[in-house]
């Protein structure tokens, strides 16, 4: 049972004023994903005490540098399930995780950071290897 939309919000508008677009149904995720142009980074917010305490204030500090993906994105696990999902089929090789953060290149997975890499991470570590994910693949 998906939590109270009022008490997710918040946790939505975290990403969104950062410029991050909302997927909250399948073909969302399809229309995205599927760009075959420039990178999109993708990330599966939760209500999890990582993705508050480290995953969302380290992706913040992570777009603060040169090299950043040309599409933000995001899907909330536990809430759109149907998005989250879909999202979930493009990141293969990888079991289901929230929060996470996918990178994709001209449509094709490149990098991935799984909770357990977010767990006990600072969000200054966070960002530290989303730039480098960045420096090597948005450039």
């Amino acid at each position: 049972m998906p939590y109270p939309e009022m008490m997710v919000a918040p946790m939505r508008e975290d990403l969104v004023r950062i410029g991050f677009e909302e997927l909250r149904t399948s073909d969302e995720v399809d229309q995205a994903l599927q760009d075959e142009t420039g990178t999109t980074l993708l990330v599966v917010n939760s209500v999890c005490g990582c993705a508050a305490g480290a995953a969302r204030p380290g992706i913040f500090l992570s777009l603060q540098g040169e090299a950043r993906p040309s599409k933000l994105t995001t899907v909330f696990a536990g809430q759109d399930l149907d998005a989250t999902e879909r999202a979930r089929e493009y990141i293969t090789g990888y079991p289901p995780s929230s929060p996470s953060v996918a990178l994709f290149k001209e449509g094709q997975l490149v990098w991935f950071l799984e909770r357990h890499r977010i767990e006990g991470s600072s969000p200054h570590q966070i960002a530290d290897a989303l730039q480098s994910a960045y420096a090597e693949h948005c450039g």
